[in-house]
């Protein structure tokens, strides 16, 4: 059994794959580790590529697309390692990336996962959207990152250095012990992309496990590969998800409350896209909620399985207020701002 599985989930992402693959193994442990890929079902020769080029390279071929999340549930079902890592095809590593966050998991048993700094692969002073240094949440289920409040992305000018626990670890490149993803469930096959492993995390840190961000080890990640951040599927995706991971995961004593005034910022934001002219966008957030509908009671057995399992009232990394009302009524835009008098 090697110590780690550097897993990558690839769909139809030939081109990528030619990009980046390189420097994963040329940064990786070849000793102590597996890099895999495994395909989702791709048609643009992916498998053939990989085949031809990288022969040693252990690959997973899947019969369609089982998306993000039952791809990588699928994947790490085939490894056999005490950490696996979820890494995207469009990211590049750097040296020591994942040595850094393999011996910080040596040293703290009692953190289950970590995310490296993630920074813009197009603008490598620049922190990425999709986890920057480390993932939080407000009270409301809005997602937000150090170093990325909404659509303000911060400079990396040091001033996020410190291994702090976080409340999410992007799934750009998600470091795990493989045995606490399976005992938590993986990922939410039913979510299919997007906010997956928010979702993961929420229910690692309800049961009492850490989550970390460890910033002495770096990434770059190209990100929006498979959908652009205005894509209406995407934006379909993250309502919806975001919709039935709230209602997995909030407490009773604050789950009406929350979705009454997660409705009310929705409805403002359907708003906000018609009078945009938005209106493909505006027509997937409504899609999003009838959807959330109709999985609902499906999911009852779910959130009574997760709220049995919580073992933590308040998580300490959840931010208490909202994180919308902070950025557009108080004008702060970063997450050292949400912390000062």
């Amino acid at each position: 059994m090697v110590k780690t599985s550097v897993v990558i989930l690839n769909w139809n992402g030939k081109k990528l794959l030619e990009q980046f693959l390189p420097s994963v193994l040329a940064h990786s442990w070849s000793d102590v580790c597996n890099v895999v890929v495994a395909d989702n079902g791709s048609t643009d020769n992916s498998v053939e590529f990989l085949k031809a080029n990288y022969p040693a390279v252990p690959l997973i071929i899947f019969d369609k697309n089982y998306g993000f999340a039952d791809g990588y549930n699928k994947a790490i079902q085939q490894t056999d390692s005490e950490y696996v890592v979820l890494l995207n095809s469009d990211v590049e590593t750097t040296e020591n990336w994942l040595y850094t966050l393999i011996s910080f998991m040596d040293l703290h048993p009692e953190v289950v996962a970590v995310q490296p700094k993630i920074r813009a692969y197009n603008d490598k002073n620049r922190f990425e959207y999709a986890g920057a240094a480390g993932g939080f949440i407000d009270r409301y289920g809005y997602p937000f990152c150090r170093g990325r409040i909404l659509e303000v992305v911060e400079e990396d000018s040091g001033q996020y250095e410190t291994a702090i626990p976080v409340f999410w670890a992007t799934g750009a490149c998600l470091c795990i012990r493989k045995k606490e993803y399976v005992e938590a469930g993986g990922l939410d096959a039913s979510f299919f992309a997007h906010m997956e492993e928010i979702d993961l995390c929420w229910r690692l840190n309800a049961r009492g496990k850490m989550v970390m961000c460890v910033p002495s080890s770096v990434v770059y990640h190209v990100g929006g590969a498979s959908l652009s951040k205005d894509n209406p599927r995407k934006m379909y995706l993250n309502f919806r998800n975001n919709l039935l991971m709230i209602y997995k995961n909030v407490p009773r004593s604050d789950c009406m409350f929350v979705f009454f005034v997660r409705c009310l910022f929705d409805f403002l934001a359907y708003i906000h896209l018609l009078l945009k002219g938005q209106f493909k966008s505006a027509h997937a957030v409504v899609e999003a909620y009838r959807d959330f509908l109709k999985m609902y009671s499906s999911y009852k057995p779910v959130r009574r399985e997760n709220l049995k399992k919580t073992t933590v009232k308040q998580i300490g990394t959840q931010y208490r207020k909202s994180i919308l009302l902070q950025f557009y009524l108080n004008r702060k835009s970063t997450y050292l701002s949400l912390y000062s008098k």
